[in-house]
């Protein structure tokens, strides 16, 4: 639990869905776009959806969720969610595969 202004706010950790894929950012390639490798050994090329632009921001070697296109899903996603250090220890001990 974080306190925030007064307030407590709770931290929830995003699970993987069915059609998400936890990654490691590779390379930054600008505009937005990161060269992501995903546990299910694949390279993509990732970008941040305009609505999610403002809300985090994501730098090499920092942990992310994935979600693949449906076309060109196996070159190409979206960034939905990037996870902080205590979120990847917490995923690893659930069980969820890291890349490096």
């Amino acid at each position: 639990m974080y306190k925030k202004n007064n307030t407590e706010q709770v931290h929830t950790l995003m699970i993987p869905r069915d059609d998400e894929i936890i990654g490691t950012v590779y390379k930054a390639l600008g505009a937005s776009k990161f060269m992501i490798n995903c546990a299910d050994q694949k390279q993509r090329v990732c970008s941040i959806p305009g609505r999610l632009k403002r809300r985090f921001w994501v730098k090499e070697n920092d942990l992310v969720l994935v979600k693949p296109w449906v076309v060109q899903g196996d070159e190409k996603g979206d960034i939905i969610w990037r996870y902080s250090l205590l979120d990847k220890d917490t995923l690893k001990k659930k069980g969820f595969e890291i890349p490096k």
